[in-house]
């Protein structure tokens, strides 16, 4: 999500467009408040953290696969599981996820052996569990979205979007990939029965895949939405399931009962984009990809679930090679690891017409639920300001209460008690975790 941010930023506030405001008037945009720890440790992508008692943090470190517990100062670490069996209980697969659990525990997630393993507030690894579902345990590890238990402790989290059926072709026929799923729903638990029911669908990004046959050779081509118009949520630290709609930017709040209650819209500086402004959007994302080509930079998009790499390296009709994995799907495998080519393929972008003729308020993977009953969505820049992204802070009513920006080069990845944010800082190719007080 961080290239697609960075690729997609540079175009926007590039672009010409007209301003349509909202009819309420949105808060002032305020700066985060000092720094008070930096991690000496380097780190990859973060996708979670879980705060813990006496200001330690555990974070999963899904490009190195470990997780690890930094003392207060995020000073000191120690490791929980890695990749390797020095820890006595490995890092398995190629990813898992971290969701907050009872208390102050967590649960780390497996998809290669299906369980969840309970992490005490010591850090400490507990008992083992089965996932709810085999088919949802790549979801589970992913993230995409902030899983976590209601009130009735029942786990809410993103459920797969079914398989993928292949068609069958008469022999010589041309194959003809099917079309992926635009939405997928968000679904709860019982762990102690495997009850399972949908509280919602959510608009996900759509990956167009296409295969031709050249020369008895199969050529793969993704089409890329670099401005999707998608739905993001968050359990809330009361419980509650918040949904926040792209196409209107509101937000449906469900509670402990199923019951949804949907907040009006809230302001946002929408910006149309004219036919000239479209063109001028895909162009500039183009050229910012093919500068990272050019510098050898391996960049990550992820787009409803799928991933797509870049290398400057040759590829099918002289266009780079890329790697994607669409999933998760089905199944609960491992996901290759990070660089490993699935299926060379090439890359383009969708024609500018099907961008959306209004600029989407935020990305796939924006928000983030903190831990006073809020949640924070990263939103897309409407016009060029200087310093880092802003989030849109929004209570458990729906209603935009807060407006903050934090440092450049910054993002959030985790909130703990006592008023403090954890973020990633990138320096040059190096990443570095962050906490400061909220205000």
């Amino acid at each position: 999500m961080k290239a697609l941010y960075a690729l997609t930023s540079i175009a926007l506030v590039s672009a010409a467009s007209s301003t349509h405001s909202g009819a309420q008037q949105r808060p002032a945009i305020r700066q985060l408040g000092v720094t008070t720890a930096r991690s000496v440790e380097s780190l990859g992508p973060v996708t979670a953290i879980r705060h813990l008692p006496q200001g330690r943090v555990l974070v999963n470190d899904v490009a190195r696969r470990r997780v690890v517990v930094f003392d207060s100062m995020l000073a000191n670490f120690t490791v929980i599981a890695d990749s390797t069996s020095a820890t006595g209980s490995a890092y398995s697969g190629r990813l898992g996820g971290l969701i907050p659990y009872r208390g102050d525990s967590a649960l780390f997630v497996d998809p290669t052996s299906l369980s969840m393993m309970v992490i005490d507030p010591t850090g400490k690894l507990g008992r083992v569990m089965s996932v709810p579902r085999p088919q949802d345990a790549m979801m589970l590890a992913t993230q995409l979205g902030t899983p976590g238990f209601d009130a009735a402790g029942r786990l809410i989290y993103r459920g797969s979007p079914g398989r993928v059926v292949m068609p069958s072709s008469a022999s010589g026929a041309p194959f003809v990939m099917p079309p992926r799923p635009d939405s997928a729903p968000i679904v709860r638990v019982d762990l102690a029965t495997r009850k399972v029911d949908t509280l919602t669908f959510v608009r996900t990004p759509r990956v167009k895949v296409d295969v031709t046959q050249v020369d008895g050779q199969m050529s793969i081509t993704t089409q890329v939405n670099p401005l999707p118009v998608v739905d993001e949520w968050a359990v809330l630290s009361d419980g509650s399931l918040a949904v926040v709609r792209g196409k209107d930017y509101h937000v449906d709040i469900f509670g402990a009962d199923g019951k949804r209650v949907s907040a009006p819209k809230m302001a946002f500086e929408w910006q149309r984009l004219s036919d000239e402004d479209k063109v001028a959007f895909i162009d500039s994302v183009k050229a910012a990809r093919e500068r990272m080509l050019a510098a050898g930079s391996q960049e990550l998009l992820v787009a409803g679930g799928g991933a797509v790499t870049t290398q400057s390296v040759p590829g099918g009709g002289g266009g780079p090679s890329v790697t994607y994995r669409i999933g998760p799907a089905g199944g609960g495998g491992a996901a290759p690891r990070p660089g490993t080519a699935v299926g060379a393929q090439n890359m383009t972008f969708v024609p500018p017409s099907d961008l959306p003729d209004y600029k989407p308020a935020f990305f796939t993977g924006s928000v983030r639920a903190d831990a006073d009953g809020n949640f924070w969505i990263r939103t897309i820049p409407t016009k060029a300001v200087s310093g880092g992204p802003v989030y849109d802070v929004v209570n458990n009513r729906g209603e935009l209460v807060d407006r903050v920006q934090v440092p450049a080069q910054r993002t959030i990845v985790g909130f703990g008690s006592g008023g403090h944010v954890y973020m990633t800082v990138r320096e040059n190719n190096t990443t570095f975790l962050e906490r400061a007080r909220l205000r």
